[in-house]
């Protein structure tokens, strides 16, 4: 039974009375293994599956934790508890609720309130400030939405107070923002906690214990869900020192005055680390212990065994630095996806990665731009998102925006015609329209807004007779409107052939085939490949151009090939939109970032660019982050290592004709004596 396998101190924790239970599991403590002990007890104690919610921060760990429980009960138990990240539990209870709701992802989402942003006229307002993009303030909305429960422009203007003048006209967007998606049955990742939190103000939900894995990472809104759901008991299991997400809007005050704000709270401490090597634990804990100590503790070795020293590795050059670990990892022993390579920055990466490249060693990357992220995965499941739901105005946005003169904000008028020439049916309107005048599309004036609502200004289309258009095309009215060019046309041609073209009947491999190689994405790739050839003097370096289209292509390969598992699109979809950031690609040498690598652990580690500037990163506690938190991201990185660590850094950047100096963790850690000294010169 799980119970039997865990030591004293899980079994403390798992078999707690039910109430208010905060476990503070340091790195590599066993806490899967005792919320899975947790669980087990409460199952025992006659407590009713379905009455248990598990609430985690991916999908992967709540699959985890039930496997491991199905190991001792029959699935039909196990099977009736609620589990899932929050977000996925509140969509799931919501659909319940709100049949017709449709998760937009956050890139979606933007593009609906830029198309909003971009119809106010600042320019005629004569400020003596500059107004924020649509991107940094999309941004700043959705942060707010997770750390605060207090209106937007008062948490705004507390952070931005020069920007007042502005703040109706931010308010205004952000309202109609939220209308536009009540509207279209649009929620995004945010509004699932919202519209559940404000559901369960005046509704219950029936649990009897509410379990939260990694509690450090939850913010404002998370905590108030929580609190909304009224459970009997609360068990949630976290370490204040593996508090990472500040920047994402994690409130690491929800696990540091657990105690205050749950009478007769009891909090457990699990200290006895099995992943780590003695010296790995030590050179954690001297660094960790110079942050302020709320819940004491000190990681203690539990496992035994031959163990290596952590070594520094310093170099002269930066790519010296990246070349010489690649190398190092190429003699080793060890298989590639055991080793991990560990940065604060990005751009570390990319060195890391060219050498290993260089050598023939495979490796994977994963805290950069997820592969579903990439523009060119995002334009083909926006083709075939259409497909599934074709009143998905988004998605729609989304593919006409690469469309040359066409911005989000006519792309929406677009849409609006297409529905309108359909008599409500997108489909319908584009492939065979039934009215052929152009709908008004905003009769209500607005200062605000810079809307096309006047009849005498719609075009005609014999402006388009030099491009010897097919007549369907030529007739289409959508050839009136006044605003689209003639690389809109060319743009609007391809599409409506493509879209003539598949019929969701097929299986998705054949579909998505087509898509591939269409007109349509054959202009896409010739869009983004210029793009990324494009030197910062303007030319187009022609061979990187040309590696730009075969990663493109190499990644619609990849994509494809994840279809041949589904025969129905829509699963397909939704498989995509709700899990596409977890799926992994390929095998070879792990490349992390700090928060990438959280929750995972690797015989072999190397954390590399450790110099001031760098890790800790000033750029970043200059515009709101702190030393306690950059320590705490070394924490989390050091004690990712079982049995192997290396620390690395170099002394000068010959490109950049940079000179560094060593990270005063490095310091902390006792692996350079002395005492830190700041440098002279700020590291870029």
């Amino acid at each position: 039974m799980p119970l039997s396998s865990l030591n004293a101190e899980q079994l403390s924790a798992a078999t707690a009375p039910l109430g208010h239970n905060l476990i503070i599991a340091s790195a590599g403590t066993g806490k899967t293994s005792t919320i899975v002990g947790r669980i087990s007890h409460l199952l025992h104690s006659g407590v009713e599956p379905s009455k248990i919610l598990l609430l985690t921060f991916t999908n992967k760990a709540a699959g985890e934790m039930i496997t491991r429980l199905e190991r001792y009960f029959p699935k039909k138990v196990v099977s009736q508890i609620e589990a899932g990240t929050f977000h996925a539990v509140s969509y799931r209870w919501l659909k319940e609720i709100y049949p017709n709701i449709t998760l937009k992802q956050p890139g979606e989402l933007k593009t609906l309130f830029r198309s909003l942003y971009e119809k106010r006229y600042f320019s005629r307002m004569n400020l003596s400030i500059e107004p924020f993009s649509a991107t940094y303030l999309y941004e700043m909305y959705s942060l707010y939405q997770n750390a605060s429960l207090e209106g937007f422009d008062v948490w705004f203007l507390e952070k931005y107070p020069e920007h007042e003048p502005l703040m109706d006209v931010y308010m205004d967007i952000a309202q109609e923002f939220e209308k536009e998606k009540i509207e279209y049955g649009f929620a995004s990742f945010n509004d699932l906690l919202l519209r559940m939190k404000h559901y369960l103000e005046t509704s219950t939900m029936p649990f009897e214990e509410v379990l939260v894995d990694e509690y450090q990472d939850t913010n404002t809104l998370q905590s108030a869900l929580i609190d909304t759901l009224k459970p009997r008991s609360l068990f949630c299991v976290g370490d204040y020192d593996q508090s990472i997400y500040a920047f994402n809007g994690a409130n690491i005050e929800n696990i540091g005055t657990f105690s205050k704000r749950y009478q007769n709270a009891t909090v457990f401490t699990l200290k006895t680390n099995y992943r780590s090597t003695a010296p790995i634990l030590s050179l954690a804990n001297r660094v960790i212990e110079r942050n302020e100590r709320i819940y004491p503790k000190k990681l203690e070795v539990g496992r035994e065994g031959k163990s290596h020293p952590p070594r520094l590795l310093v170099y002269n050059d930066l790519f010296e630095q990246y070349q010489s670990i690649a190398h190092s990892i190429k003699t080793t022993h060890v298989p590639n996806h055991d080793i991990a390579v560990i940065f604060r920055n990005n751009s570390s990466a990319d060195g890391i990665e060219a050498s290993l490249r260089e050598l023939g060693i495979p490796c994977k990357r994963k805290g950069s731009t997820s592969f579903f992220d990439t523009k060119e995965i995002k334009f083909l499941l926006d083709v075939l998102t259409l497909l599934v739901n074709p009143k998905d105005m988004m998605a729609f946005i989304h593919i006409f925006e690469y469309a040359p003169s066409i911005g989000s904000a006519l792309a929406k008028e677009f849409f609006q015609c297409f529905l309108h020439f359909g008599n409500g049916h997108f489909r319908q309107g584009l492939l065979h329209p039934k009215h052929h005048d152009l709908p008004k599309l905003n009769p209500a004036k607005n200062m605000q807004l810079g809307l096309f609502d006047d009849d005498h200004e719609i075009g005609s289309a014999t402006r388009f007779g030099h491009m010897n258009l097919e007549s369907v095309i030529y007739n289409h009215p959508l050839l009136k409107h006044p605003k689209i060019s003639q690389e809109g046309v060319a743009f609007f041609r391809d599409f409506y052939h493509l879209m003539n073209l598949l019929h969701t009947q097929q299986p998705p491999y054949e579909l998505l085939r087509s898509v591939i190689a269409s007109n349509l994405y054959k202009r896409i790739i010739e869009i983004l490949s210029t793009q990324r050839g494009r030197l910062k003097n303007g030319e187009i370096d022609q061979e990187k151009k040309k590696q730009a289209k075969e990663r493109i292509e190499r990644k619609a390969n990849l994509l494809l090939d994840l279809t041949r598992q589904y025969r129905e699109l829509g699963r397909f979809v939704n498989a995509m939109v709700l899990g596409g950031n977890e799926l992994s690609e390929g095998e070879g040498v792990n490349l992390l970032t700090v928060h990438a690598s959280k929750g995972l652990e690797f015989p072999e580690v190397y954390v590399v660019d450790l110099v001031d500037g760098r890790f800790p990163n000033r750029k970043l506690m200059s515009r709101g982050g702190s030393l306690e938190e950059e320590r705490r991201l070394f924490y989390v990185a050091v004690t990712r290592a079982k049995d192997k660590l290396y620390l690395s850094y170099a002394k000068f950047d010959k490109l950049k004709k940079a000179e560094y100096k060593p990270s005063p963790f490095l310091y902390e850690a006792g692996l350079i004596k002395g005492e830190f000294e700041e440098p002279v010169t700020e590291i870029k």
